[in-house]
């Protein structure tokens, strides 16, 4: 049975099969929560507990956050932006660039455009709002760690659209620039399915191909391209109209 715990947050007490990155359930993932609220952060921490999550640690302000997830190495960090001692963007430019494989959920009660996209751009793979429930939240974390990009409903076309708006810019002027890396066929159509917004899942469905063989072509194209993340893999299609094919 669900219970309400002291935020008003409805506790999940069973376990999910997870499909994140480390290929298990959720006992396979690593979380790590950092809130400044210690009554939300427990809340928040009890309910990825009793879905099975492995929880590794908590924090309360950014430099603690920084140094405890140096030391824990979680998979998913869930991070709120308002933090004492180092805003929240900046300890998800600090560990990102030091992991570029460690995913981050942004959970805040802000829904500013301005906030999402400062996150998107410190590397945040998603942002959920703090009014999510906690299913909703169980179900995030697990397509986090799968390198699916988690936005509240509404958010995710903020962040397309931005991306749409920055590659009708000019480009740059480069001398001599590299030549572009080649994709086979396959990496190029996932690619595209990518840039429409297309979880794994839905990709491997539509190519009637294995969520883990979807992974590997990301992976792959994230190599060759040498991008760190799925969210900067959907900006480098979008800028090349690939979402639109």
């Amino acid at each position: 049975m669900n219970e309400q715990n002291a935020t008003g947050r409805t506790s999940g007490t069973e376990n999910t099969d997870g499909t994140g990155s480390t290929g298990g359930g959720p006992g396979d993932i690593k979380v790590m929560v950092v809130d400044d609220h210690p009554m939300w952060r427990d809340a928040v921490a009890r309910d990825l507990a009793a879905a099975g999550f492995d929880l590794v640690a908590t924090a309360g302000d950014g430099p603690e956050a920084v140094r405890r997830a140096h030391a824990t190495g979680p998979h998913v960090l869930v991070l709120d932006l308002n933090l004492p001692g180092m805003p929240g963007v900046q300890v998800c430019k600090e560990l990102v660039g030091a992991n570029p494989a460690l995913r981050v959920l942004v959970l805040s009660a802000s829904g500013e455009h301005a906030d999402v996209l400062e996150a998107v751009k410190s590397g945040a793979t998603g942002y959920l709002l703090k009014s999510a429930g906690a299913q909703e939240l169980i179900d995030a974390v697990r397509r986090t760690a799968a390198g699916d990009p988690v936005f509240t409903p509404g958010l995710a076309g903020l962040v397309l659209g931005e991306y749409r708006r920055l590659a009708t810019g000019p480009a740059p002027a480069t001398a001599d620039e590299p030549k572009a890396p080649q994709l086979t066929d396959r990496e190029t159509e996932v690619l595209r399915l990518v840039a429409k917004g297309l979880s794994y899942k839905q990709i491997a469905e539509r190519l009637v191909i294995s969520h883990r063989t979807v992974q590997n072509h990301v992976q792959n194209t994230l190599g060759k391209l040498q991008l760190h993340n799925r969210v900067e893999l959907v900006r480098y299609a979008i800028e090349r109209g690939l979402d639109e094919v």
